[in-house]
């Protein structure tokens, strides 16, 4: 089980913007099909440095791989990266503001900000 500190560090180290989360978030989603740039510019609505960027960080963090035809594949390095993902996608999807939050603006109490999404609020 991954902790909430480890999650906000993950978060906060892997995505330095919400459009590289949605990026492999896009790329999970889509798991066994290897995306272009071109295809990844037009199904995200998002500019080509927009993905040139992202797709970089996200091989770097080991989470995707590049074909040699240079398309892009979700397929993380390890299993706990995985669980990682699984633990991000399950809080964006459920507290997408906190997540924009930690990602955005990681001095502003990250950690505080991601505790705050496991808070049950009466709205």
């Amino acid at each position: 089980m991954t902790s909430e500190q480890e999650l906000a560090r993950f978060m906060r180290s892997t995505f330095g913007s919400v459009w590289t989360l949605e990026l492999l978030l896009h790329l999970r989603q889509h798991g066994g099909r290897a995306w272009s740039r071109a295809e990844l510019v037009q199904a995200l609505r998002a500019s080509d440095s927009i993905i040139s960027n992202g797709t970089s960080s996200l091989l770097a963090a080991g989470l995707i791989v590049i074909e040699d035809d240079g398309a892009a594949r979700y397929r993380p390095a390890a299993a706990d990266l995985e669980a990682l993902v699984a633990g991000a996608a399950t809080l964006y999807a459920q507290r997408p503001d906190a997540v924009r939050r930690v990602i955005v603006d990681p001095a502003a109490g990250g950690v505080t900000a991601f505790a705050d999404a496991f808070r049950l609020r009466r709205d």
